[in-house]
């Protein structure tokens, strides 16, 4: 597919719009698509960054005038031209595509119907703010957001922390995350305010931490920030504190810390996937709703800007001494396989068929009670490791446990068009990178190909981790699913997939 992504980056925008567009985009290129971006030149822009990761960046018409936002939630002045002007200018430089990517506060229906209609594609949004689109798929990565919370008939709804864009190299880290263990002498502490850092909070944190604490500091802030020469300054007249222009593996910098400052954007879902304990300052109108979500889920510590100078040390002492449960709390909101989600999505986009399925996390008492329905059901219990049919006591504790563990997959087979729930595929941790997985299906469903289905999309998302099955041998239907499904027979009882490159 040609998939073309609107997004531009400003010294308003900042940053976090191209970077999360950048992690699909790579993620596409990598499954054989054709990737372009179409932004305005604008200040601060990214364009020449963008080209540099690889892809053809087509510059659209500068606007006659650019108008600083009168205040943070000012989307409108993002877009220094009338939409359907926007519209037009990108359908004239643009020509063809399968498909448009759209991250802009400023682009939504009226953009979207104009691009739609003369270019016969098929149009995906990201957003946070709950706007109206007129869109094949959108994607809203906030904590806690769910797809009803978008009332657009025919529109997938990705929704939720799940299908956060993480690049690659935080679902590489991500097993050792699940283990890391906090420096106990000198904690080792990441300043990350964004690319931008408009009104210097970075500054500010340094000012009102580093005099009364015993720690080492990494600085991260761009030369496409303001106050960029003033924080590099600082940062080389005292000791133990490091300035980094830019890192290509944020996810090894993340790993190599043991505290996080900073603003709960983009970088909140990569602190998270790696259980790296975090305090946030909120930058920005948009950023409200993820931070009092991080706080609810005992995520994170929040210290406003002007806060900082009397509660950001307080903040990080309690931060050290909830070390680990913060942790842990991090590591429950988010996995690093978010980009594979949404890829497998936007692929289906091409396929017409009406009997598809994809893989939604189980996490309701609906659920709870329907996968019992199941298990207590003679065929399934018929073939079970254990053959026993669990009391409904007995089934809760066991779900409500599942759910809730950091290292296991419980996820709801879904039937694409209809909604309706078909079966239920687990991975359970057995030790780094090696999972079990177990397949149960509505027993009314049998002989439909369900669990094929929900093989080959454990193939996608999972596709980096070893993943075992034990199949009783006069289960003679799952012993020919996992050999249909290119599993390695080990034993008369036991299966493997590998790896897949």
């Amino acid at each position: 597919m040609k998939v073309v992504f609107r997004v531009d980056a400003s010294v308003w925008i900042g940053s976090g719009h191209v970077m999360r567009c950048l992690v699909l985009a790579d993620e596409l290129a990598n499954h054989g698509h054709d990737i372009t971006f179409a932004c305005l030149p604008l200040e601060s822009d990214m364009r020449a960054f963008i080209g540099e990761r690889g892809f053809n960046v087509i510059t659209l018409t500068a606007p006659e005038q650019v108008v600083k936002p009168a205040h943070d939630a000012d989307y409108a002045a993002w877009l220094p031209k009338p939409i359907p002007d926007d519209a037009h200018d990108f359908i004239h430089h643009v020509h063809a595509a399968d498909v448009v990517v759209t991250d802009h506060y400023a682009i939504e229906k009226q953009w979207h119907e104009i691009v739609r209609a003369r270019l016969n594609c098929k149009i995906v949004a990201i957003d946070d703010l709950l706007r109206t689109h007129s869109a094949d798929i959108v994607i809203d990565q906030t904590l806690g957001r769910e797809a009803s919370d978008y009332q657009t008939a025919g529109t997938t709804v990705l929704a939720g922390s799940d299908y956060a864009l993480l690049s690659r190299a935080f679902l590489q880290q991500r097993e050792n995350a699940l283990s890391r263990t906090l420096t106990r002498h000198v904690p080792r502490v990441l300043v990350s305010m964004g690319g931008v850092d408009a009104p210097n909070a970075t500054l500010n944190v340094l000012e009102a931490l580093y005099p009364y604490v015993n720690a080492t500091f990494t600085v991260l802030l761009s030369p496409r920030a303001p106050h960029y020469h003033e924080v590099k300054q600082w940062c080389s007249n005292h000791d133990n504190v490091n300035h980094v222009d830019f890192v290509a593996d944020m996810a090894s910098l993340m790993m190599s810390h043991d505290i996080a400052i900073g603003a709960p954007g983009t970088t909140s879902w990569e602190r998270a996937c790696l259980g790296l304990p975090n305090i946030l300052v909120p930058l920005a109108d948009n950023q409200k709703m993820v931070c009092e979500q991080l706080v609810k889920h005992h995520a994170a510590i929040k210290v406003m800007l002007d806060e900082i100078p009397t509660r950001l040390l307080h903040a990080y002492q309690t931060t050290l001494n909830r070390w680990e449960a913060l942790k842990s709390a991090n590591l429950a909101l988010c996995d690093g396989r978010g980009v594979k989600r949404v890829v497998f999505e936007l692929e289906q986009l091409r396929c017409d068929d009406v009997n598809g399925y994809r893989l939604e996390r189980a996490s309701s008492q609906q659920d709870i009670e329907l996968v019992y329905q199941w298990q207590c059901h003679p065929n399934t219990r018929k073939y079970a490791l254990n053959p026993s049919t669990p009391t409904w006591e007995q089934h809760y504790a066991w779900m409500s446990a599942k759910l809730h563990a950091i290292n296991d997959y419980f996820y709801m087979i879904v039937e694409r068009y209809s909604g309706k729930k078909m079966g239920a595929i687990r991975l359970d941790r057995l030790r780094a990178e090696h999972y079990l997985v177990s397949i149960f299906v509505d027993p009314t469903r049998y002989g439909k190909g369900i669990g094929a289905q929900a093989l080959a999309i454990i193939n996608l998302i999972h596709p980096d981790v070893t993943v075992h099955a034990t199949v009783l041998k006069e289960n003679i239907p799952s012993q020919r699913l996992f050999q249909k499904a290119s599993y390695q027979q080990v034993d008369e009882e036991t299966y493997i997939r590998h790896p897949i490159q």
